[in-house]
């Protein structure tokens, strides 16, 4: 049986996604994929020690780390990037 589309907004609703640079077309997709945000929560409660699901999140959502520079647990939010 095929699904009833009628509650689903205007094609015109996504006619940003045309104008968006790659990143931030990835980042549109990769913030509603449950695993990531299963993946993000295991890395924020994290020792800040801990390299090892910061490893994982940049192995399996090609992301990087543009701030490892900072000693460990010196900042946290934001850390992440497309």
């Amino acid at each position: 049986m095929a699904k009833d589309a009628s509650g689903w907004e205007a094609a015109s609703d996504y006619d940003y996604l045309d104008t968006l640079a790659p990143s931030d077309l990835a980042w549109e997709w990769l913030r509603r994929n449950e695993q990531y945000e299963h993946d993000v929560a295991a890395f924020e409660h994290a020792p800040p020690e801990s390299v090892g699901t910061r490893d994982l999140i940049r192995e399996r959502w090609g992301l990087r780390f543009p701030d490892t520079a900072v000693p460990p647990g010196a900042r946290r939010a934001g850390v992440l990037a497309a």
